[in-house]
């Protein structure tokens, strides 16, 4: 009791602070999504998400060596193809902009690890992230035909040299799917980071400016979790570590940190947060207007992730932290 203890003594200098500090975020924490697009030098910024921009191969490559430099162990990839279709072809093709972006990348920095988003609605003509039944308009996707579809984006972005498959799509089985599909192909090692609980949040809108897919009609509120369930993202993380996941994601972050606490509390796999456009867009707009410290909004942001129970962090911010780190 006071005066005996007095928890402030521990406080009084920057340096007792950091020897004392219970969660430390480092560069090894950060995963930095990046958005490939068809052509040469093109870096179009996303007017929505300040400093973020989509990128043809030749910038791809010269972002992924930057963020090596910095120290950021890994990099996570996203395509806009040129056409889209029903059957989302883009992103199973061996040409689709993902896997020529994958090759490119572990050519010129073998050493970055590379994951890959595997979803469909970049690449489909409607926006959604599998096949819809004819005539339907409110966006219900049709399970397990979807799930054909994934296993051939799995697998070509496996040929392609991807180091992390990350499916996004939500679709019942779909790790289960995956897990198969690449074992059989002789790719048993490559590991599955699952969207395991992924929300239908209204933090994603500047992403899809990003990526390209904004659904046409409808929603994804069929396939995509709740945001007023807390149980059921237990429910589906405990399927997904069933079916072979190898790591957990749950996305968004900033709103859903007990969900990455309880994530983490189920299970004994790594946990990723996906720090999404919307949480990266508020910060960077106040930031732009001079209502906030950007720096320490920020790191405090990501020292929250970590102490909620994050392993990974997927942010825009990575280069700036890994930057501010430096000092």
């Amino acid at each position: 009791m006071f005066p005996t203890h007095r928890p402030r003594r521990l406080r009084t200098s920057e340096t007792l602070r950091r020897m004392v500090a219970e969660t430390v975020v480092t560069t090894n924490d950060l995963i930095y999504p990046l958005f490939a697009v068809p052509g040469e030098g093109v870096a179009n910024e996303v007017k929505s998400m300040p400093g973020v921009y989509q990128l043809s191969i030749d910038k791809i490559v010269e972002e992924a060596k930057q963020v090596y430099d910095l120290g950021i162990p890994a990099i996570i990839l996203f395509g806009i193809p040129a056409e889209k279709d029903t059957d989302a072809t883009g992103a199973w093709h061996d040409c689709g902009i993902v896997q020529k972006a994958t090759e490119a990348v572990k050519k010129a920095v073998p050493d970055l690890v590379v994951a890959v988003d595997t979803c469909l609605c970049e690449y489909t003509s409607h926006g959604h992230c599998g096949y819809l039944e004819t005539g339907d308009l409110s966006g219900r996707v049709l399970n397990d035909p979807t799930l054909e579809l994934l296993k051939k984006t799995a697998i070509a972005q496996a040929n392609a040299g991807a180091d992390i498959i990350a499916p996004s799509g939500m679709m019942d089985g779909f790790v289960k799917s995956i897990r198969e599909a690449l074992d059989a192909a002789k790719f048993q090692d490559i590991p599955i980071l699952s969207y395991a609980a992924k929300y239908a949040s209204a933090y994603y809108g500047p992403f899809r400016d990003a990526a390209e897919s904004t659904p046409q009609f409808g929603d994804r509120r069929t396939y995509q979790m709740d945001p007023a369930n807390g149980r059921e993202a237990i429910k589906e993380i405990v399927l997904d570590i069933a079916e072979g996941a190898d790591m957990l994601m749950v996305k968004p972050a900033l709103a859903y940190m007990d969900i990455i606490w309880r994530v983490k509390e189920a299970s004994n796999l790594p946990v990723a947060a996906y720090n999404v456009s919307g949480e990266y867009s508020m910060v960077k707009a106040a930031a732009l207007n001079g209502w906030i410290d950007e720096q320490r909004v920020v790191m405090e942001t990501m020292t929250s992730f970590k102490r909620s129970g994050a392993d990974l962090i997927l942010t825009y911010h990575a280069k700036d932290v890994a930057r501010w780190l430096k000092g």
